[in-house]
């Protein structure tokens, strides 16, 4: 009864589906990964007077199949930072990135940029912002 048992599993059929299976089962794995989608990644905060904060809020989407991380936001100028949580956005959810906007040093027409850098496809992307800052 034995050697009936080995023969089935010598069987080069089944240890042929068993190969393709186990490629299979790695193949997901292997083109797990996460993408990136801004629901609107330009931002016109319109009118505001020197001297104030504009908060810009980007929602920030996985619509990969792996977890998206944020690595990092790059900011055009030393009036810009960013806050963000660092923990992973799972697959089909979304997460907030803000720019604080310090209007202290600045005036008239501004169109500003940051990037997003993450583990997702196509990064970094690029979030802009502009709107008019008046000279009190």
């Amino acid at each position: 009864m034995q050697n009936n048992l080995r023969f089935k599993y010598e069987n080069p059929t089944i240890k042929i589906c068993g190969i393709f299976f186990i490629l299979f089962l790695f193949s997901n794995v292997l083109n797990a990964q996460a993408k990136i989608e801004i629901v609107d990644a330009k931002k016109n905060f319109g009118f505001v007077k020197k001297g104030e904060i504009v908060k810009i809020i980007y929602e920030v989407k996985n619509i990969g199949n792996a977890p998206l991380l944020i690595d990092s936001v790059e900011v055009s100028c030393s009036c810009t930072t960013s806050e963000y949580n660092k923990k992973p956005i799972l697959p089909n959810t979304t997460q907030s990135v803000t720019l604080i906007f310090n209007t202290t040093t600045t005036y008239d027409r501004q169109d500003r940029t940051a990037l997003l850098h993450s583990n997702g496809s196509k990064t970094p992307i690029k979030l802009r912002y502009k709107g008019v800052v008046l000279n009190k």
